[in-house]
């Protein structure tokens, strides 16, 4: 019978984020893979388990992950952690949940943190739908190439960037989206210098163009406003109902069509159609 893999979510800057579920399965495990054993093994101190560390990233994931299949599929259980945040997402370790999907091993969420979201929830823009984007590419094109995919998009859009990027990709989107689109941008999310900064972007590009960008960057991206449908009056929306009983149309299917196109009233759009047949 072959183990477990459990998807561990780590801090991201606040250690008092770390739930007792995420500690106890951590000191559970047999071995638990990690982004950067240095950094994990911090964490691990810090709550004094002692659990064999091996190395699961972006450079070796290839080998790392039949490593760690092999021992999953002999029935040892491990756990897999990133630095910071939600292993899988936006990271090697969505290879590893496909091996183990593959080959019939469970896989099993641990939750916690992810900045993402919680840039999400303070952005103050809108939440019920979104898309994230995670990184854009260091290549000048691609990074074009992937806003210029996002022009119509009306999803609330999420990024992550580093400091030392931010005011080139300030300025792409910029170009993009236009410098009246709204934005949040969320730093060092849980941190002792956590800021949420909501403006414009042509505000953002301004304000990063005299303040050095410090920490890492959460950016929250309004979508596309839908366009305005033009004001239909009464008349006119008869006259497109007569239009369509012209072209064969039976009355009420008319002023159906008519109303879904208008977002005026079928009972008013009917009399209307009416009393205009009738002149």
């Amino acid at each position: 019978m072959s183990g477990k893999l459990y998807l561990v979510a780590t801090p991201i800057g606040n250690l008092g984020d770390f739930s007792p579920r995420a500690v106890e399965t951590l000191a559970s495990v047999d071995f638990i893979a990690a982004e950067d054993t240095r950094v994990s093994v911090k964490l691990l101190n810090h709550f004094e388990i002692k659990r064999p560390l091996v190395s699961y990233h972006e450079h070796n994931h290839v080998t790392a992950g039949r490593a760690v299949l092999a021992r999953l599929m002999a029935g040892e259980s491990c756990a897999l952690v990133t630095d910071a945040g939600t292993p899988a997402v936006s990271d090697p370790g969505e290879d590893l949940v496909r091996l183990c999907a593959e080959n019939g091993v469970e896989v099993l969420a641990v939750p916690g943190c992810c900045a993402a979201v919680n840039a999400l929830a303070v952005s103050g823009l809108p939440t019920g739908r979104f898309t994230f984007e995670g990184f854009l590419s260091t290549n000048k094109k691609e990074r074009r190439e992937h806003l210029a995919s996002l022009a119509g998009e009306r999803r609330t859009m999420i990024f992550h960037e580093a400091p030392h990027k931010l005011r080139t990709t300030l300025d792409d989107l910029c170009a993009a989206f236009g410098p009246e689109r709204r934005i949040a941008l969320c730093r060092e999310l849980t941190k002792l210098h956590e800021e949420t900064m909501r403006t414009t972007l042509s505000g953002a590009v301004d304000y990063y163009r005299e303040n050095a960008p410090r920490g890492e960057y959460v950016l929250v991206l309004a979508g596309r406003e839908p366009e305005q449908a033009a004001e239909v009056t009464l008349e006119e929306g008869a006259r497109q109902v007569l239009a369509l009983k012209a072209q064969g149309a039976k009355t009420k299917d008319a002023v159906r069509q008519v109303a879904d196109a208008t977002g005026l009233g079928r009972n008013e759009l009917y009399a209307a159609a009416v009393a205009a047949e009738r002149e």
